[in-house]
């Protein structure tokens, strides 16, 4: 397995909620040499520097200046998104149901629910707890990295139309089972008294909980020549993974490289930490004040910029021919899609479409197009939101994957060097 393959896979393992995407991020942006900022401190910016600033825990930005920043140089500004379809636990989550133990959990964006049924489950993600300072609490991190969680199916003895399709009810059928009640009762703070030992802090000083579950299946190669990547979490961390590859890897002697990795994708992007608020343009305008540009400098050079708004594409199934398209059908192996609908959820237009398409050309990397059928709506990125505020020429690109949504996903081995190489040219560009 080449380098940037493992490094994928690490953060397919590692990137178990929002908040573990970024810190794995952060720690191959600090491997490369780049330096944190915040966005509450003044900034004292260099030529040729490497810098990355968190957002909310969840969202990460990360930029290099070239040699030389003048007002009329490119910016190439990349854009990915932090979380994927999952559950979340509810504030006072313990269920005791007849002898077992069980969460009370939501569902957060689109999954296939059925999915989550018979796997190994777990929780990810941060928790509040009392500190000397009223308006800054103290924050725990944790990923547990062994089997906590279940959600049963039920027997096909007891449900005879199972295979003919059923429909799963948000509420009462995917709560997960989290043990026995054993001898000790019925005690109403378990998950609780888990995060207290688990973090090593008193129960009484937990305030609340962003508390994700994730499926805890690992990253493999599936096929008789291993070409495809079967894992959870490839929507959109193959995204993630491709821009830090780009970024980290190119340079370019003038102009800057920006990478925006934005939270809350699959609920809309319009949060504080979203590509819908006004974040990204503060982070440009952040930037050229601290070179020492003008407003209307930067106004001017953004004019001429380019954003990429990378996220994963339906491929073909084999199984499922009559859902695509009847002329643009995207096949795992065969590059990264580019993305394009008229409706505009997918940021895309003629001019933008070319600059990608010269730039797969010029260095042979494999490419495609996708559209959805005229009869079928699609979904949407953050590009169309994102450029709305930062309107400058925009493509949507990733690499097609199957079973989009699912707790597992499928996608091609090839289609990741495929989209490292090309975001590795676009940075360079």
């Amino acid at each position: 397995m080449e380098q940037s393959e493992q490094r994928l896979f690490r953060l397919l393992e590692k990137g178990t909620s929002a908040v573990m995407v970024v810190q794995e991020a952060v720690s191959q942006l600090e491997e490369a040499g780049f330096e944190e900022l915040r966005f509450d401190r003044q900034w004292g910016l260099t030529e040729h520097g490497k810098y990355y600033v968190k957002h909310h825990d969840t969202t990460l930005f990360a930029f290099t200046i070239g040699g030389h920043v003048g007002f009329q140089d490119a910016v190439r500004i990349g854009a990915a998104h932090t979380d994927f379809p999952c559950l979340r636990i509810k504030p006072n989550p313990d269920v005791s149901t007849e002898g077992y133990r069980q969460l009370n959990v939501e569902i957060y964006g689109a999954p296939i629910l059925n999915t989550w049924l018979d796997r190994p489950l777990s929780i990810s993600g941060r928790v509040a707890v009392q500190g000397t300072d009223v308006m800054h609490p103290k924050m725990h991190y944790l990923s547990v990295e062994r089997p906590l969680l279940v959600i049963p199916n039920l027997a096909i003895h007891m449900n005879r139309e199972v295979n003919k399709g059923v429909e799963l009810n948000k509420q009462t059928d995917m709560l997960p089972i989290l043990g026995l009640v054993g001898e000790e009762g019925k005690e109403d703070k378990v998950l609780l008294d888990f995060l207290s030992k688990e973090l090593q802090v008193e129960k009484e000083d937990i305030l609340d909980f962003e508390l994700w579950i994730y499926c805890l299946e690992k990253p493999q190669y599936v096929g008789m020549q291993e070409e495809l990547i079967f894992s959870p979490r490839l929507d959109n961390l193959t995204s993630v993974h491709a821009l830090l590859e780009g970024l980290i890897h190119s340079s370019r002697g003038m102009g800057l490289n920006v990478i925006a990795l934005f939270d809350h994708e699959e609920i809309g992007s319009r949060t504080k930490q979203g590509a819908g608020s006004v974040l990204l343009l503060n982070l440009l305008e952040k930037i050229y004040r601290s070179l020492g540009k003008t407003d209307t400098q930067r106004m001017e050079s953004l004019y001429d910029a380019f954003f990429l708004s990378v996220d994963v594409a339906h491929g073909l199934h084999p199984n499922q021919m009559g859902k695509m398209d009847i002329t643009n059908k995207p096949v795992l192996g065969g590059g990264i899609c580019i993305k394009e609908a008229c409706s505009q959820s997918y940021a895309t237009d003629c001019e933008a479409v070319a600059v990608v398409e010269q730039i797969c050309r010029k260095g042979k990397i494999p490419y495609q197009k996708f559209v959805n059928r005229s009869d079928m709506a699609g979904g949407g990125t953050l590009g169309a939101i994102a450029s709305g505020l930062v309107p400058v020429r925009t493509a949507d690109i990733g690499v097609p994957i199957l079973a989009m949504h699912s707790a597992v996903e499928t996608m091609g081995r090839a289609d990741r060097k495929a989209l490292t190489d090309l975001l590795t040219a676009f940075f360079q560009a």
